[in-house]
């Protein structure tokens, strides 16, 4: 995904101190945002729904990624889709403010890129053992079954 995609236009925001503006608006995911067993699947819908704050030096940038999740179970390894939801909070400088700071971002032409910030607060977020349910009870140490099919599953003791 280019990152043309996440460009978010503050044209409209204006540089005074405390003007504010509500953005909803849907993107399609960058290209990996996943860890090793759950994910975004690439380019699937990003609904963003964000609060944009002119705060003297920048713009304030808060609200949330609402996504959808594809992963494999870490317990009876079934795939399974779940939604998520993910804070986002950055501040970006306009340009000459901030220089100091290396990992500082930037307005540019009026508008902000989300995709690190996105990027971030999704993979970052992300479960490095992820379950399908809550109550998932995996598989039978002794001869695979899965737990959640199994019903009375059990083995004799010899």
């Amino acid at each position: 995904m280019t990152g043309h995609q996440t460009i978010l236009d503050l044209h409209s925001l204006g540089r005074h101190p405390g003007e504010m503006k509500q953005m909803h608006l849907e993107v399609p995911a960058p290209t990996g945002m996943a860890v090793a067993m759950i994910g975004v699947p690439d380019e699937s819908p990003v609904v963003l729904e964000l609060t944009c704050q002119s705060a003297g030096d920048g713009v304030l940038v808060q609200g949330l990624a609402h996504v959808g999740l594809e992963g494999q179970c870490a317990r009876c390894l079934e795939p399974f889709s779940h939604t998520g939801q993910f804070e986002i909070e950055e501040f970006y400088y306009y340009p000459g403010k901030g220089d100091g700071d290396e990992e500082a971002l930037f307005v540019v032409d009026d508008s902000v890129d989300l995709e690190p910030v996105l990027r971030a607060a999704v993979v970052l977020n992300l479960p490095f053992s992820p379950l399908c349910r809550d109550d998932c009870e995996g598989l039978c140490p002794i001869c695979g079954a899965d737990l959640n099919k199994a019903g009375d599953h059990q083995h004799s003791a010899t």
